[in-house]
């Protein structure tokens, strides 16, 4: 199973990695794509690849961390992704979630990063919280790049516009909270082609364990779990699919 989406350099899980990696190892996750948030953090996670050949890595500035971010430092992203490890830029997009402060600045940020994935042609990892119908807008001008919604947390009607766009969701250990029903709603109409399983590690860990502060890549296989259970299936068919789709985005390793 892949852990498709998880930040490793991340002190909560940077501080025990080998541990991590041992029990993802237990619980059957061979593979595991870290992500990055900033330039410092994005050449820590290829560092991190570098010596680990199970990981993966993408590289971005996350519209959270856009006001942080000199913006005339972003061609560096230019040199940080022509690394191998790097398998697509990201996570990047909007988030509105906490104000409209910086709309504009985290539109450039994003607008810049969407021309340099098309210049290098790699796929984009999409962060987009309570921002749907601007981050739809800006992507129509981008139709020739691949697309992962991550954590999608939207509205069914939300998922349905962005899959009748062909773009992937990739699901966390939300979908196994008690309140999240439209979530697993979504998954049952969510073509097998077109979806993912993640942690988003270190946070949102899934049930049993919600309680436990800090997530990690072994517990992915409770996600699966709970896709299994909603679409009907095993959770080999899950790990079978949700492999060949990150394989088909991110490149087989």
């Amino acid at each position: 199973m892949i852990d498709t989406h998880c930040h490793l350099t991340d002190p909560r899980l940077a501080s025990q990695l080998p541990a991590v990696l041992g029990r993802a190892h237990t619980a059957g996750v061979t593979r595991i794509v870290t992500i990055g948030t900033d330039l410092e953090d994005d050449r820590q996670c290829v560092k991190l690849c570098q010596s680990l050949p199970i990981l993966r890595c993408v590289v971005g500035v996350h519209p959270n961390y856009v006001n942080e971010t000199d913006e005339s430092h972003l061609p560096q992203l230019r040199e940080i992704q022509s690394d191998p490890s790097v398998v697509a830029l990201g996570e990047m997009g909007l988030d509105y979630h906490y104000g409209s402060e910086s709309k504009d600045r985290q539109k450039r940020f994003f607008e810049y990063q969407l021309q340099l994935a098309t210049e290098v042609n790699k796929p984009i990892v999409i962060h987009c919280r309570e921002a749907v119908p601007d981050c739809l807008a800006i992507l129509a001008n981008f139709p020739q790049l691949k697309f992962l919604f991550h954590c999608f947390t939207g509205t069914p009607a939300e998922a349905k516009q962005i899959l009748d766009r062909g773009y992937l969701l990739g699901f966390t250990g939300v979908i196994t909270f008690k309140n999240s029903q439209p979530l697993r709603d979504v998954i049952a109409f969510t073509p097998w082609d077109r979806l993912l399983v993640e942690t988003d590690a270190p946070y949102l860990s899934p049930e049993p364990f919600r309680k436990q502060k800090v997530n990690e890549p072994a517990l992915v296989v409770h996600t699966a779990a709970e896709v299994a259970r909603i679409k009907n299936v095993s959770i080999e068919k899950v790990d079978e699919e949700t492999t060949r789709n990150a394989f088909s985005f991110y490149g087989e390793w």
